[in-house]
């Protein structure tokens, strides 16, 4: 049994009956979340899926990290895919009465991830050079999709202890979220399930130097300086894609 299994309270709904089929880890995130106009992001929604808000208005959080040991299971670590960056945008939704996260952008510097994801998941995955460093207590990234040039460079740090967020607050509606939605290639929209242990959060300082990932995804943040949090990471498992009814 892999060890995430043996926590499963904390989750929501219960596990799959299905095995899981692949495992990665999650290593190093930033969460930088802006406000946002809830009616606005739905438009470029389907129907089946739902935005949801917190504190009176939805959320795009932009997000990034370092990506390891994606493999499916029982596959080595040996034969996986190198460990690379990748920077997501994100917003949070609801379908079925199962809240996820839905995508609006991923870049990665995986070629065989961005081909996987699109044609698997029917994700928005972009290849980008990227570049990601440490400078004393600051992670460093720097990211420049491929096509179109959409820029992201900036750095991040944790200012707080270690904590768990609690349920009820921001930083557990925004992070502890066990299924992503997307528009497969056939044009269903599809939930695939994960898991792992709660998110070890730290309050964090983030300064971004330039940033076009909003505007070419199409999205417009509200004012409000963003919230932050860092995280060391998890190791997560996902399974296999449901069709979402219509």
């Amino acid at each position: 049994m892999h060890p995430a299994l043996q926590h499963v309270d904390h989750r929501p709904w219960p596990l799959p009956a299905s095995g899981w089929r692949w495992r990665q880890s999650w290593l190093e995130l930033a969460f930088i979340h802006y406000r946002a106009d809830a009616r606005e992001l739905q438009r470029g929604l389907p129907k089946q899926v739902r935005i949801q808000e917190f504190d009176g208005s939805a959320w795009v959080g932009v997000v990034p990290f370092r990506m390891a040991g994606v493999r499916p299971r029982r596959v080595p670590e040996w034969l996986g895919l190198p460990e690379f960056p990748e920077l997501n945008v994100r917003t949070y939704v609801e379908a079925e009465g199962k809240s996820g996260v839905w995508f609006f952008s991923l870049d990665a510097q995986s070629r065989r991830l961005v081909a996987g994801g699109r044609q698997l998941y029917g994700l928005s995955y972009h290849y980008a050079e990227m570049a990601m460093g440490y400078d004393g207590d600051w992670t460093t990234f720097e990211s420049r999709r491929r096509e179109g040039g959409v820029t992201f460079t900036g750095r991040y740090r944790p200012k707080s202890e270690v904590y768990h967020a609690v349920p009820g607050t921001f930083d557990h509606w925004a992070t502890e979220r066990y299924c992503l939605y997307s528009r497969a290639p056939s044009g269903v929209v599809v939930r695939v399930n994960v898991h792992h242990v709660p998110w070890p959060l730290q309050r964090a300082e983030v300064q971004i130097v330039r940033s076009d990932l909003l505007r070419a995804a199409g999205l417009q943040a509200r004012e409000d300086p963003p919230i932050c949090h860092f995280s060391t990471g998890v190791e997560a498992l996902s399974f296999d894609t449901e069709r979402v009814s219509s």
